[in-house]
């Protein structure tokens, strides 16, 4: 098991030319920039180095540049940004909204009339409209219900509410506390267990399981419903982390070598499980969501020997360890 450690990120910087960044956890809490990551990334990019975001979000790429302003980052530091919820949709649109024809008859002596078939969708997703009309406006000719014997395929995007098709919030049905608590027995279970009879395939748009939030608290994210289906016998399509596709998306648009960038990453299950499959070298922040394994405090770098209980806890070990994204 070898992996380095570093007080901070100055004693990387100059071992790489492009790092490819994650959000939630390492730049930012959702609400504002956590202690030093805007000017980390700002001395990264004056430095040089060619920085990607790469994020399991449900928004799309433009959304996720759009956001950064309001908590602390300059988008122009930014070669682009590759996140679950944009190649999700883009898939949606290939495999169900491109305007799919039916013929009303073939008889030879009438002409084939064709009409638009418009694909309904169960859509997991959160109840503010900005992020959610976003993305399905993406997906094509997609119409949302909230009937499991109309839809025809399932979306997990977010965990507030099963969205209707109807402009009145009223008319979308509550996932009740299970962002709050994990708890998938009371509601969502049920809906699942009809998909699952009906052979609905989903689309997973985040597979994260969970987020830290602002003031510390923990939220259940689209991964846990995704994984809940796959156990109950579903099939599920994943789009983002820790998925090799989107990882080699990142190279792409940096244009390096996978041995010339590093992914920088607070998720040992989606960050650095995602980055070691894809063979890019990957920086583990300590301080994110596995932060209440360590005794010591956020911003010190953990023991080697909690770091290693912990890597061989979770089979992944990630080529550098630091504190937080912090010059």
């Amino acid at each position: 098991m070898t992996f380095t450690t570093h007080k901070s990120f100055s004693e990387l910087a100059e071992k790489y030319d492009g790092f490819i960044l994650d959000q939630f956890g390492v730049m930012h809490n959702g609400k504002e920039s956590l202690p030093g990551a805007s000017q980390c990334v700002k001395k990264l990019s004056e430095m040089g180095k060619k920085l990607i975001i790469l994020s399991n979000t449900s928004s799309t790429s433009e959304s996720a540049l759009l956001k950064l302003p309001k908590l602390g980052f300059d988008p122009s530091c930014f070669d682009g940004a590759v996140t679950s919820g944009e190649e999700a949709s883009l898939h949606i649109l290939q495999e169900y909204g491109c305007c799919s024809v039916a013929a009303d008859n073939d008889d030879e002596t009438h002409k084939s009339q064709k009409r638009k078939v418009t694909k309904k969708a169960l859509w997991f997703t959160w109840a503010d409209d900005n992020v959610p009309m976003k993305f399905i406006s993406k997906c094509g000719n997609i119409e949302p219900t909230t009937e499991v014997e109309e839809a025809d395929f399932v979306i997990t995007h977010g965990t507030e509410i099963l969205r209707s098709n109807s402009k009145d919030s009223s008319d979308h049905l509550t996932l009740g506390s299970f962002m709050d608590d994990g708890d998938l027995a009371p509601i969502i279970e049920p809906i699942l267990k009809k998909c699952i009879e009906r052979k609905l395939p989903m689309i997973c748009a985040n597979p994260d399981f969970i987020m830290k939030r602002a003031d510390g608290t923990t939220g259940h994210m689209p991964g846990k419903i995704a994984q809940k289906y796959e156990e109950m016998g579903g099939d599920c399509s994943y789009f983002g982390k820790p998925h090799i596709a989107h990882f080699k998306a990142c190279l792409r648009e940096l244009g390096l070598d996978a041995s010339r960038v590093a992914h920088v990453g607070d998720s040992l299950h989606h960050d650095i499980a995602g980055a070691n499959a894809s063979g890019i070298p990957c920086v583990f922040i300590t301080g994110g969501i596995h932060s209440t394994f360590f005794t010591c405090e956020v911003g010190e770098v953990p023991s080697e020997e909690s770091l290693k209980e912990l890597f061989q806890k979770e089979k992944q070990v990630p080529t550098h360890v630091v504190p937080l994204l912090k010059f």
